[in-house]
C-alpha cells in the first residue's frame, strides 16, 4: 500500500559532506609534481569517498573553507573557487605564497608566506596580507609592509569586527617573530599587533573560544607554547609546553579543550586553557598525525596519517577517542572541513510499499541499520526517531 507522511521538526544541523585537501608531493630535487593536489569528498552516511578536483601545477595546497554555497582553495600559487555543490571551477587568481584564508563581507584575506627552494632564503612580498572580493577573486587591495604586517603571515581568525592575523616569519630560520596583527573588518585599517611574548615566536594555528583566542607557538622548532589572549582587552599569557624538543605538529580545538601533538611524535595529547598548565594529557590515542579537525555536529574527531609519499587516510574518532572509522584518501591530507548545512523539515515522501521495518536518513537515503550511524534524526518505519 502506499503511505505518505510528513515530518515537520525544529531546525537540524547535519554534517552534509566532509571535504578533504591532499597536498600531494611535489620533488623538489627534480622539481617535479609526482602527486597532484586533489580535493575529496567523504559522505559520512554512505561512508563513500570520492576525489571532486585535481589541481594542476600546484606543488602543495595549504588551506581551504566553505562560505555559503562556495567552496575557497589556497595552493601554492592559486586562489581558487568552487560550486559546493556541483565542484565547478568558478574562479581562480595568482597569488603567489598564498598561505590560508579568511572571509568576511564579501572578501577573502589571504595571508602569505614562502622560501626559494634552491637558498631555503625567505621570499620577499610587498605585502603579507592581501584582500580579493569573493564573487569573482579579484583584486580588492592589500595591506603593504608600511601599513600592515612586515614579515610573513599564516592563520587567521575574526571575532565581531576584527581579523587577527599570526605574523610569525616562520621561513626565515632564526628570526621567528610573535605578533598577531589586528585589522579593522569596517574600515580594513591595521590597528596594532599583539606581541606574545619571547616564548611566543612562530605562532601557527590561532583557535578563537568565547572571549580568548589560543595560539599554538613552534618557536624556532626546539620546542612549543601555547598563548592566550584575552579578547576584551587584546593581552596576551604564554607558557611554555614541558618536555618537548620540538614543535607542535597538529592541533585543533575540540570543546574546551585544544588537542595537539608534537612534531612526528605518535602521542594524541589535550591541554586545557582554564587551568594553564605546561603539559598535555595523552588521549590514549597513539598514531602520528598529520591533521586534526573536530566535528562540532556530531563530536567526532577526523585525524589524517601519511606517509607524504605513497598513501593518505584519515581516522575517526569519537567522544571518547574511539575509533570508529577509517578511509582512505589522497597523499597529505592536510585540511579538513566540514560542509554543515541546517535542515528544517522533512516534507511528504511518497513510497509504494509498506513503510514497516524500512529506515531512512533525513535526505530521504534507505539505510540497513542505525549501526555506526552519526547522532541524528532518522524516519524508522515511518516514524521519527532520534539517535543520540
Amino acid at each position: 500500500m502506499c503511505i505518505a507522511f510528513q515530518c515537520v521538526f525544529a531546525q537540524n544541523v547535519v554534517v552534509n559532506q566532509v571535504l578533504v585537501l591532499n597536498e600531494g608531493r611535489y620533488d623538489y630535487e627534480t622539481g617535479e609534481i609526482t602527486t597532484p593536489v586533489t580535493i575529496g569528498s567523504y559522505d559520512p552516511i554512505t561512508t563513500d569517498y570520492s576525489v571532486v578536483d585535481t589541481i594542476d601545477g600546484a606543488r602543495f595546497a595549504s588551506d581551504m573553507l566553505i562560505d555559503g554555497d562556495y567552496l575557497y582553495v589556497a595552493a601554492d600559487t592559486q586562489l581558487l573557487k568552487y560550486d559546493l555543490n556541483t565542484y565547478e571551477l568558478l574562479a581562480t587568481q595568482a597569488v603567489s605564497g598564498v598561505r590560508n584564508l579568511a572571509i568576511f563581507d564579501g572578501k577573502i584575506f589571504a595571508s602569505r608566506g614562502d622560501y626559494d627552494s634552491q637558498t631555503y632564503l625567505p621570499i620577499l612580498f610587498n605585502s603579507y596580507l592581501q584582500i580579493f572580493n569573493t564573487s569573482d577573486l579579484s583584486f580588492y587591495m592589500e595591506l603593504d609592509t608600511i601599513t600592515g604586517p612586515k614579515w610573513s603571515t599564516q592563520n587567521m581568525v575574526i571575532n565581531d569586527n576584527n581579523l587577527f592575523v599570526a605574523i610569525n616569519n616562520g621561513f626565515e630560520w632564526g628570526n621567528e617573530k610573535s605578533l598577531i596583527g589586528v585589522i579593522d573588518l569596517s574600515t580594513l585599517n591595521y590597528q596594532e599587533e599583539i606581541d606574545l611574548g619571547a616564548d611566543g615566536t612562530n605562532p601557527d594555528n590561532l583557535m578563537i573560544d568565547d572571549d580568548y583566542i589560543y595560539t599554538v607557538n613552534n618557536k624556532n622548532w626546539s620546542g612549543a607554547s601555547f598563548s592566550k589572549i584575552d579578547l576584551s582587552t587584546l593581552t596576551a599569557s604564554t607558557i611554555n609546553v614541558s618536555n618537548m624538543s620540538t614543535g607542535c605538529g597538529t592541533s585543533c580545538l575540540r570543546g574546551d579543550k585544544i588537542n595537539f601533538q608534537i612534531s612526528m611524535d605518535s602521542v594524541l595529547l589535550e591541554w586545557d586553557p582554564i587551568t594553564f598548565t605546561s603539559e598535555g594529557n595523552a588521549l590514549g590515542v597513539n598514531q602520528n598525525f598529520y591533521e586534526l579537525a573536530h566535528d562540532e555536529v556530531n563530536d567526532l574527531l577526523y585525524t589524517s596519517s601519511t606517509d607524504y609519499v605513497s598513501y593518505g587516510k584519515v581516522h575517526i574518532y569519537d567522544a571518547d577517542n574511539n575509533l570508529v572509522s577509517e578511509f582512505d584518501c589522497g597523499v597529505s591530507p592536510g585540511t579538513i572541513v566540514f560542509d554543515v548545512r541546517s535542515t528544517t523539515s522533512i516534507h511528504d515522501y511518497e513510497m509504494g510499499q509498506n513503510t514497516d521495518n524500512m529506515l531512512f536518513d533525513i535526505f530521504g537515503r534507505k539505510l540497513i541499520t542505525l549501526d555506526s550511524q552519526p547522532k541524528g534524526i532518522y524516519i524508522d518505519s515511518g516514524k521519527k526517531v532520534f539517535r543520540q
